[in-house]
């Protein structure tokens, strides 16, 4: 088992990475201090690991909210019902929650736990492949608006991470490499050496081989701790992790958070923002070329789906919580590992980008 820390201070809490740990006696209750827990899954996952962490709680009993798999289901109303379920089981604010699942039902128990009698704590057991590397560490917790994706929300750490890569056996292939698209992006924004192995072992990552698995999501959760660690509420350094996300976003808002992955929507953000970057000048077209290599080998959307024209997606991008006094903020490149958040870019030669990657024949 690899373990990690996030330096927070008091709010520090470890995040670990291995192969069947939930299995391992007392390790997941040696975080709970209660005897009031509450899993948070959702109906794909639950028949899968619900029964596993149930098992890893050894005696203590909990209760359990089943959710609505999809993106179109992080929404206020569905946070309602684990605070409504909270209640009824008279759950205080010594209570504890378990986010068991993807992105989505990670982001909603954390928004529910922060939100819960001003706060309570909440433990991360993420199963999918983008959720172990990117969105169960760095305490972002939200739900959507139809108006725009994670507007709702707050910073509120866990008291772990437990990433059991075991899980990882019962997705299918797209959601694997949807994950890749943030385990690449660790290696875009800050970390050029792990770039360079992910381009010699991404087939290996493709193929589940469990030690590429454990040290990917190891680099990926070292990165993405460090950066946490120096800016914890995204006020500097913390932002370049947005890198393809303005874009992204604009693309799960206008599908109506359905139909593509998250990881899939930021893989092609971040073609957009190394097309956008090259034609600044800022990165080689060889360093393009790399890029476009690593996310087809992944076989990531290289084209936006036919009902986004660029157009739509610029007023789309317009609403961004990176936006500043009004005015539209990219993590852009200077390089493969040098990101960099600006607002000084040519709209002309953004407007360019949107346009080469809409295509009518761009559906996933």
């Amino acid at each position: 088992m690899r373990k990690l820390t996030v330096d927070l201070g008091r709010y520090s809490y470890p995040v670990l990475i291995g192969e069947n740990i939930l299995d391992q006696t007392d390790l997941l209750k040696k975080y709970i201090n209660t005897g009031q827990v509450m899993i948070v899954t959702n109906v794909t996952i639950a028949p899968l690991y619900l029964d596993r962490v149930l098992r890893a709680l050894g005696d203590i009993r909990a209760g359990e909210v089943i959710i609505p798999d999809g993106e179109e289901y992080k929404t206020l109303e569905t946070m309602d019902q684990i605070v409504t379920r909270l209640l009824q089981n008279k759950f205080s604010r010594t209570c504890c929650l378990i986010a068991l699942g993807g992105g989505v039902v990670g982001d909603i128990t954390g928004f529910a736990a922060a939100c819960y009698q001003r706060g309570v704590n909440y433990i991360q057991i993420p199963t999918t492949l983008l959720a172990q590397v990117d969105s169960s560490v760095g305490g972002k917790t939200a739900v959507n608006h139809q108006l725009g994706k994670n507007m709702i929300g707050a910073f509120y750490q866990p008291r772990a991470v437990i990433s059991d890569v075991s899980v990882l056996k019962t997705l299918n292939d797209r959601e694997i490499q949807a994950g890749l698209a943030e385990v690449i992006k660790y290696g875009l924004i800050r970390d050029p050496g792990f770039f360079a192995w992910l381009e010699k072992n991404i087939v290996r990552l493709l193929a589940r081989d469990t030690g590429a698995l454990v040290y990917a999501i190891e680099i990926s959760c070292k990165n993405k701790a460090e950066v946490v660690t120096a800016d914890e509420r995204e006020a500097g350094e913390r932002a370049l992790l947005n890198l393809g996300h303005t874009f992204g976003h604009a693309i799960e808002t206008g599908l109506g958070y359905k139909d593509w992955l998250h990881g899939e929507a930021v893989a092609l953000g971040m073609l957009m923002a190394a097309d956008l970057s090259c034609r600044h000048g800022w990165i080689s077209g060889n360093d393009v070329t790399r890029i476009t290599n690593m996310f087809s080998t992944a076989a990531l959307p290289q084209k936006l789906p036919a009902i986004l024209a660029a157009e739509t997606m610029l007023d789309l991008m317009s609403v961004d919580k990176k936006a500043r006094n009004g005015q539209m903020h990219l993590v852009l490149l200077k390089g493969i590992g040098k990101a960099f958040v600006t607002n000084d870019f040519d709209r002309i030669k953004l407007a360019e980008t949107l346009k080469q990657f809409s295509s009518a024949a761009g559906q996933h």
